[in-house]
């Protein structure tokens, strides 16, 4: 009897057998065996989840000590939204501050310089280490031990500019200041991580060009030290979003420094909370959405230049002609 080959041509994966009589046998139906998992315990973790959320929320519904109805009157009251303005506006300032200031000092870590490379590390220790609030009281009372500011030259008598530190650091710049230098450590070191992840090629290939020391930084080496700074850079401005809320010891204008003045004269303490917790809640989302929508774009463009470097000179002169 002939056994069974495989026809000239045919793939091994559609190969069937073939009788001697010529006519193709039927492929034997392999049955499924595969067991199909029910995840019983995680609808049962779902279940108490739903449960859990279910009643802690009817308990906060029906306190008589909590009065919604206070809520929604002072959610978009006009002072709330006042703060509401100005936390966004300390938000993107003090980020924008920062970003400059870590940019230099981390540029300062990398720097052959040991004077440069010692002060950036003596920055990010200090103010690295020391807690944000504190930051903020002691700007927002410096006063206290230098009631004047002014540039001069010390021992001449000789002075540019002199006003007092009140007039000059209101609450709200003595906030931006501190906040600003507090994340500016943080921003330091992200900087830093993103410059060290670029392949010491990148710096050898600039040299080559002969481009000098900040064209490399500004077109080599800085666009591709961006795809690694973004992720940590917006979990830090979401975490500079929330700091916003300790200027409030100084009065410092966000939307629980107007919280609290609102509660002072009402007495509905909680229900004023309420309200900061929920437009908190509403700007940190925006933000993280932002930041998913920057990592992606961000991503895709990763991902379109290792394609068009797998596909060689000809695919990307075909799609640049496209």
């Amino acid at each position: 009897m002939q056994s069974p080959v495989n026809p000239p041509g045919n793939p091994p994966e559609t190969w069937q057998a073939t009788t001697a009589t010529g006519t193709m046998a039927p492929r034997a139906e392999v049955p499924d065996a595969v067991a199909v998992k029910r995840h019983y315990g995680r609808w049962a973790a779902v279940v108490v989840l739903l449960a859990l959320a279910l009643g802690v929320a009817k308990s906060l519904a029906q306190n008589p000590q909590l009065e919604w109805g206070v809520v929604g009157q002072f959610l978009f009251d006009g002072q709330i939204l006042e703060g509401l303005g100005q936390t966004l506006l300390l938000s993107v300032v003090s980020m924008l501050v920062a970003s400059a200031i870590g940019l230099v000092f981390g540029f300062f870590r990398l720097s052959a310089n040991p004077v440069l490379r010692t002060l950036g590390a003596l920055y990010v220790w200090v103010f690295r280490s020391v807690p944000a609030l504190i930051q903020i009281l002691f700007w927002g009372n410096l006063a206290l031990f230098a009631p004047r500011l002014g540039i001069g030259i010390p021992g001449t008598g000789w002075t540019l500019f002199s006003a007092s530190t009140n007039d000059v650091l209101s609450p709200f710049a003595a906030s931006i200041v501190a906040l600003s230098i507090a994340n500016g450590a943080y921003l330091a070191e992200i900087i830093r991580s993103g410059l060290l992840s670029v392949d010491e090629g990148q710096h050898l290939a600039s040299s080559a060009l002969g481009l000098t020391w900040w064209q490399a930084q500004r077109k080599v080496i800085l666009p591709q030290a961006l795809r690694v700074m973004i992720p940590p850079a917006g979990n830090q401005f979401i975490t500079l979003l929330k700091e916003t809320s300790l200027v409030s010891v100084i009065a410092g204008g966000d939307i629980l420094s107007h919280a609290e003045n609102i509660s002072g004269y009402n007495l509905r303490t909680v229900e004023l909370l309420i309200v900061a917790a929920i437009w908190y809640l509403a700007v940190t989302s925006a933000a993280t959405l932002g930041q998913n929508i920057i990592e992606r774009r961000t991503a895709r463009g990763a991902a379109q230049q290792k394609r068009r470097a797998k596909a060689g000179p000809a695919e990307t002169a075909k799609e640049a002609s496209l």
